[in-house]
């Protein structure tokens, strides 16, 4: 079966699944493929939960009239993401980035919904599967889509691209993430820009973080670039302060007022001075992006104070490389508490930086003053500190319930295969 075919099946059936365990009757089921799963062999489960077809790519598991065979599963879910894209005309918003995507992502989608009905990434669901499925989502009547992209190599982005089709595109940032796969800092820059190269390609249009030298540079021959940053850029502001939350003063572009946010950190002005800037571009008013921005509550793991009794506790641990790890770190540290404690779990997909990295994280805790600090699986477990260690999260909870901090304060942050969240957990 061709894609204009297949399309015609999906809109009297627009609901795709690849998971068995969540389908409903009436989907439309892909049998995917995965180094330790095959799909196909959960055709004839799908049907009889309900699905009206299952998408299959292995004949011996055919069930007559109710199996399509494809070449590919996979590609058939992207070309036919495509196909869907293309009955679209409105904006297609990209974000992808080393650090701050999601919560980008999210902050654009909360101020572009105060004017427009806003499709967008649901979770993070950001990688060659999870795109498709974002995009076979979007139903007729949206009038802007928000999709964020993740990568961890070389061609995933401009992959991306393809059947997405962005006419706007950011780069958050790059840092020191997925280097593994990147092959080094140069290597991010590299991957990421592919989202750059797209937009130049097809005279998109890019928002740019002029504050970052870098960002410059990778962002030239764009036709179209709108600047945000402290200065220097269309949309302008600065931190006023950052504890308990970050409160932003837009100093230009914008008449916003100061923006009191419930995000922590310092480290996520410019994700709110981006989505000022795509606010004023799509014409939101100031009114409404403030109150956007000031009504979303960050939440699963990625920078949440949390209230536990007398203490207080920043919750990052949705995930962590080198530089947001520094980044959290230097932030922590320059909060005005007496009593801190670190809780740091290790950081994965660094390859053969890795050890390096985690010595260079060892080193900046050593900077600073804490009441105690944890230091929690992985490389950090390879190399000599002073302080406490435990091999897993399990272990460090057990060591957290049997302080009975009071008055402290908490940083609990780690790769998302540490499970720090774990630690807090009833």
């Amino acid at each position: 079966m061709n894609t204009p075919s297949l399309y015609e099946l999906y809109l009297r059936h627009p609901s795709v699944q690849t998971d068995t365990r969540k389908l409903q009757p009436g989907d439309l089921f892909f049998a995917l493929k995965g180094d330790n799963f095959n799909g196909n062999k959960f055709a004839q489960q799908a049907i009889d939960a309900g699905a009206v077809c299952a998408i299959i790519d292995e004949a011996v598991y055919a069930i007559e009239g109710k199996t399509i065979l494809v070449d590919d599963v996979l590609t058939a879910l992207q070309e036919l993401a495509k196909y869907h894209r293309q009955q679209f005309s409105i904006p297609f918003i990209a974000i992808t980035g080393s650090n701050g995507k999601t919560t980008t992502k999210e902050l654009v989608h909360a101020v572009l919904s105060r004017k427009y009905l806003t499709a967008t990434t649901e979770g993070n669901l950001n990688n060659h599967i999870g795109i498709p499925l974002t995009i076979l989502k979007i139903k007729p009547d949206a009038e802007i889509a928000v999709i964020e992209m993740g990568a961890n190599h070389q061609q995933e982005i401009a992959g991306y691209c393809t059947y997405t089709m962005p006419d706007y595109g950011i780069i958050t940032n790059c840092g020191k993430a997925h280097l593994e796969g990147f092959g080094g800092v140069e290597g991010v820059r590299k991957g990421k820009g592919e989202l750059y190269d797209w937009l130049r390609e097809h005279d998109g249009t890019a928002f740019v973080m002029w504050d970052y030298d870098y960002l410059r540079e990778m962002s030239q021959g764009l036709s179209h670039i709108i600047t945000y940053g402290t200065t220097d850029a269309s949309i302008e502001g600065h931190t006023i302060k950052s504890e308990p939350f970050l409160e932003v003063s837009i100093t230009n572009g914008a008449s916003t007022g100061i923006i009191h946010s419930q995000l922590v950190g310092d480290y996520n002005l410019p994700n709110i001075l981006l989505a000022v800037t795509i606010g004023k571009h799509f014409g939101v008013p100031d009114a409404d992006i403030r109150n956007a921005i000031e009504a979303y509550q960050p939440s699963n793991s990625r920078s949440q104070l949390i209230k536990v009794g007398s203490n207080q506790i920043i919750l990052d641990a949705y995930n962590a490389n080198p530089s947001s790890m520094k980044l959290a770190i230097e932030n922590f540290a320059r909060l005005a508490a007496s009593h801190k404690v670190l809780m740091l779990g290790a950081m994965a997909e660094l390859g053969a930086e890795s050890l390096a990295e985690h010595r260079l994280i060892i080193e900046l805790i050593g900077k600073y003053k804490w009441k105690e600090v944890v230091l929690v699986g992985g490389d950090f477990l390879k190399l000599q500190h002073p302080w406490i260690s435990f091999p897993d999260s399990t272990a460090a909870k057990q060591w957290y319930l049997d302080q009975h901090f009071e008055q402290t304060h908490l940083l609990v942050k780690g790769s998302r295969s540490m499970k720090m969240e774990k630690i807090l957990e009833a």
